[in-house]
């Protein structure tokens, strides 16, 4: 399974989430492919924000070689799972891959616990320490889900 996992900027949510879901996969013998990008490009080639970096070591996974990246269109081809932290962040890429589109594959990554109701992992660029660690648990959470489902 490939799985990228989307936000905004590509330096706090979803490189937890991608560091998280691999973590997780790694743990359970799962040969999964996980990623991460942003729908901007403000921070490509940047390391994760040092506090999504310092949460995750927290939590004992290691995410400081990720690097930004933007989001493609040909990750829709790639990828067999994409999950988004917001709904911006699908509406934006949907926008950006144009007709390699393929609603199927896409969701919001809170969906996964909360089907439908169109949850956000909350960016905590602005916030404090705190607030990384309440997203953090929030995405390790789905990221549970998405293995259960996944191992059935």
């Amino acid at each position: 399974m490939n799985i990228l996992m989307v936000c905004l900027g590509n330096i706090c949510r979803s490189p937890l989430a991608e560091g998280i879901m691999q973590h997780k996969a790694l743990q359970e013998g799962l040969p999964w492919l996980v990623d991460s990008a942003g729908t901007g490009n403000w921070h490509i080639g940047e390391p994760p924000h040092r506090l999504s970096q310092k949460t995750a070591l927290h939590y004992g996974i290691d995410i400081s070689g990720q690097r930004a990246r933007q989001f493609r269109p040909e990750d829709c081809v790639r990828f067999d799972r994409i999950y988004f932290m917001d709904p911006f962040n699908l509406r934006d890429a949907r926008n950006m891959a144009g007709n390699l589109w393929v609603h199927q594959k896409a969701s919001l990554l809170l969906d996964v616990l909360y089907p439908g109701a169109q949850r956000e992992v909350p960016d905590p660029y602005y916030g404090t320490e705190q607030d990384y660690h309440d997203v953090f648990h929030m995405i390790s959470e789905a990221c549970d889900a998405i293995l259960a489902k996944s191992v059935k």
